[in-house]
């Protein structure tokens, strides 16, 4: 592993048997991490950018791609994506000591951050697909999609030996 980068692991190839047929013109993978995502949408997509908050883990990624932003979540980017994915932060952790894996209080406060951020970048007929667990309050942070406006379906869920992962589409109302 390089530079604290976050490799493929059960949580990355959960979302990839989920998204694989995900088509269209512009993507967005929030934490791009080793770029194992962002790889992928770049088989179906016109336009894909990864981001991550980590400078060192997009300049030395495992799976090389272009359009790498170094920010939060979506905050310098202003195009509206057709489909964003984001393996989130979500463990639950009194500190957040990692980024790519530690979600703070219940898991829900670095997971609430990027939802903020992503939001703005959502296409009307947009949406963004997160991967969380329940060993973090993920409960809550559907219940906080729906009140920014936004509908919530579980898209999937896969049982492990300690937790189960949980797949969620979002999308904004209309």
């Amino acid at each position: 592993m390089k530079n604290d980068e976050y490799p493929p692991s059960e949580d990355t190839f959960f979302i990839v048997d989920n998204i694989k047929d995900e088509k269209g013109r512009f993507a967005l993978d929030v934490g791009s991490g080793s770029g194992y995502l962002t790889k992928l949408l770049c088989n179906n997509f016109s336009f894909v950018v990864g981001t991550d908050i980590n400078f060192d883990v997009l300049k030395n990624q495992t799976y090389k791609t272009e359009n790498l932003v170094c920010c939060n979540a979506s905050d310098a980017l202003r195009t509206k994506f057709d489909f964003i994915v984001c393996n989130l932060p979500y463990l639950a952790t009194e500190k957040i000591c990692d980024a790519a894996t530690d979600g703070g209080t219940e898991g829900f406060e670095v997971p609430k951050k990027i939802l903020d951020s992503v939001i703005g970048s959502m296409a009307d007929d947009g949406k963004f697909v997160f991967v969380t667990s329940t060993l973090s309050n993920y409960q809550r942070l559907v219940k906080y999609a729906q009140r920014l406006g936004l509908s919530t379906r579980i898209m999937a869920k896969k049982r492990l030996f300690y937790e189960e992962l949980v797949l969620v589409e979002t999308k904004l109302l209309s």
